[in-house]
């Protein structure tokens, strides 16, 4: 794994907003050129901060809604201001109704190598409760834009465990899914936050998430589907179809490696410092145009802060924890023989490897080993 730096840039913008989703956006477009105006002061603050970098990951929000002149000023904006490696991975999120042959081929006259497509299901039905703006008709018409305009290297990004869908509806979308030959498939729980419009029907009692059970059992027919169709599943909610194809930008989030985020809400993390930006893009462009870094907040982790932080993360993916990391305790070595007797986990090369039964308490397991 590299030891480059990674680049996010947050494009918090969308058409509509979906009523489960948490991340950060705004439907306001006329936004737009003024969030860009900052971000390029921003942008001038870290200049000098950051070694080349060798991933560059625009999401949102909806980085496809930008327009051609917004995007070729985002491009100047990041290649006057920071260095990239040659083969630096550069990958942008997208929605299936943005998706025109022209836009892809200039998405690729810009350095875009890897596109990730926010599908979700290939069902009408669950795209409706979802309240997504495409059908399952416009998002197999966008993947096969995308692969007729020669980009290999692109992601599907699914649900499961909606309410009401059943696990044949799901392995379903998953055949569809496969269908396409992407290089990397997104599968994640339907989860509901607390300030989203979803968030707020189940705690009114109007929405009911899967159960336990069921979470699990999606999960477990999602692993055993795809690693039986040749996918690696390289972390709980993350397939990849070689090792090359693993997203190298969300690798850096998991294993420490430096990474600065621009834009409202972006995170950020270098020398066990992180911080993060205003969530506004009014505060955020305000802070900016009064010369003023935008950060809300920050926190300094301490060694053993850090140390907690690499096993949670580290449980979540295939490549695991260091013994180092949890052989210093007394539990260490019950705790070790008693999840490798239930096939949590597994050692290999120094490192405890959590297994796909592992992956379904990884979030347990670091407290396994210090609670």
């Amino acid at each position: 794994m590299s030891s480059n730096p990674g680049l996010y840039v947050h494009v918090p913008f969308c058409k509509t907003k979906c009523p489960y989703c948490d991340f950060y956006s705004i439907t306001d477009l006329s936004l737009m050129d003024a969030w860009l105006k900052a971000l390029k002061h921003e942008a001038a603050i870290y200049r000098d901060e950051f070694s080349a970098f060798d991933s560059l990951y625009l999401g949102g929000g909806t980085p496809s809604l930008l327009s051609y002149q917004q995007m070729e000023t985002l491009k100047d904006i990041l290649r006057t201001h920071f260095d990239f490696t040659p083969d630096v991975e550069i990958t942008i999120e997208v929605n299936p109704d943005d998706m025109t042959r022209e836009k892809l081929k200039f998405l690729e006259s810009m350095g875009v190598n890897r596109i990730s497509i926010g599908v979700q299901s290939f069902n009408d039905e669950v795209l409706t409760f979802l309240k997504r703006r495409h059908t399952a008709s416009v998002a197999e018409k966008a993947i096969d834009l995308i692969r007729l305009c020669g980009f290999s290297n692109f992601g599907i990004d699914l649900m499961y465990g909606i309410p009401g869908q059943t696990e044949d509806c799901w392995l379903e979308t998953l055949r569809c899914a496969l269908a396409f030959q992407p290089a990397h498939l997104s599968c994640y729980q339907f989860t509901l936050e607390e300030r989203t419009p979803y968030g707020r029907l189940k705690a009114e009692g109007k929405l009911h998430p899967a159960g336990e059970c069921e979470e699990k059992r999606f999960f477990l027919s999602t692993s055993d589907f795809l690693k039986s169709k040749g996918f690696i599943h390289y972390e709980v909610s993350n397939f990849a179809k070689t090792q090359k194809r693993e997203s190298r930008h969300n690798k850096k989030y998991w294993q420490h490696i430096p990474y600065l985020g621009l834009g409202p809400a972006a995170h950020s993390f270098k020398n066990g410092m992180r911080w993060w930006n205003h969530r506004s893009v009014e505060r955020y462009c305000q802070a900016l145009t009064a010369g003023e870094k935008p950060v809300e907040a920050s926190e300094t982790l301490s060694p053993e802060q850090l140390r907690l932080e690499r096993l949670f993360l580290g449980f979540r993916t295939k490549g695991g924890v260091p013994l180092d990391d949890v052989s210093g305790n007394p539990k260490y070595d019950s705790t070790l023989s008693r999840l490798k007797q239930s096939r949590h986990v597994t050692v290999r090369k120094n490192r405890i490897i959590p297994t796909q039964k592992g992956y379904l308490i990884a979030d347990r397991l670091p407290l396994m080993f210090f609670d």
